[in-house]
């Protein structure tokens, strides 16, 4: 599986666990739905302060995020 889709599928089911919408993290991020949609789908990457936003928002570890076993 391509890693981008990985990440995204990962970014949607954390949002889906804080009962967010792509709206609502988008405003956070100071974004698009849009453009935010584009991260869930694989389309765009992450930066890293994307990453340390999402995670802190989602309440996750980025080795969640990249689905990492910790183990």
């Amino acid at each position: 599986m391509n890693f981008a889709k990985l990440v995204g599928q990962n970014l949607k089911r954390a949002r889906k666990e804080m009962k967010l919408t792509q709206k609502e993290v988008a405003t956070t991020l100071m974004m698009t739905q849009q453009q935010y949609s584009r991260f869930e789908n694989g389309v765009f990457e992450l930066n890293y302060a994307q990453i340390m936003q999402l995670c802190e928002l989602y309440e996750i570890t980025p080795n969640e995020l990249f689905g990492v076993d910790e183990t």
